[in-house]
């Protein structure tokens, strides 16, 4: 999973990008782009994200996308169609794995326990999700299965924002949060591309 770690390393911050028109899509990117951050996780949501990705992938080629929520073989399959260059899961499931394979795109499972993580260590995935984050038990968790599981490195999301965000990139086994604090859904809608732009930049420097 060496090309997961490698996306991971692109930059503290993962934008996760719920989003209802894929006109937005483009300008979301670039304020993103603009504001030091050159991965996103686009959720499968909405019915606009595999067009909002191939709007990303035709028109931002600087941007690594992602698909995230997919849940099944047949989501990995229609994102890496899209453009997306690897899937990001809530968990994992034996098919959701296999479909990925089949599909040939790389895949960021989700892990909130130290027997899941193992579990998936066994089947090469040394780079994980941890989600729900903060619910989840959040960066003191985290810091638990540094010792024990010290050759996994995980990306947590939710719940996590600005402020907490530090928290967890101060672990040694996390090396980048997804954020959704970024660019809401709303913001989107309303093309608050500005405010993005600025949320993105303090995000970089993290």
């Amino acid at each position: 999973m060496a090309n997961i770690r490698s996306i991971l390393a692109l930059g503290p911050v993962m934008p996760v990008i719920v989003i209802d028109d894929a006109a937005d899509a483009v300008p979301l990117a670039e304020a993103l782009l603009e504001g030091g951050l050159s991965t996103i996780e686009v959720t499968l949501r909405t019915n606009a994200a595999l067009a909002a990705m191939e709007a990303i992938a035709k028109s931002c080629p600087d941007m690594v996308i992602g698909a995230g929520t997919v849940l099944t073989g047949a989501d990995a399959a229609n994102a890496r169609d899209a453009g997306a260059v690897f899937a990001v899961s809530p968990g994992s499931t034996p098919d959701l794995i296999a479909g990925c394979a089949d599909a040939g795109i790389d895949l960021l499972p989700g892990a909130t326990s130290a027997s899941e993580a193992m579990a998936l260590l066994e089947q090469g995935f040394d780079a994980q999700k941890f989600f729900p984050a903060v619910p989840a038990g959040g960066a003191p968790f985290l810091k638990g299965l540094s010792s024990p599981l010290p050759q996994i490195t995980f990306c947590p999301t939710g719940g996590i924002s600005q402020a907490t965000a530090p928290d967890f990139l101060a672990l040694d086994n996390v090396n980048c949060v997804g954020g959704s604090w970024l660019a809401s859904r709303a913001d989107i809608a309303a093309k608050e591309f500005a405010a993005i732009t600025a949320r993105a930049k303090l995000a970089a420097a993290l």
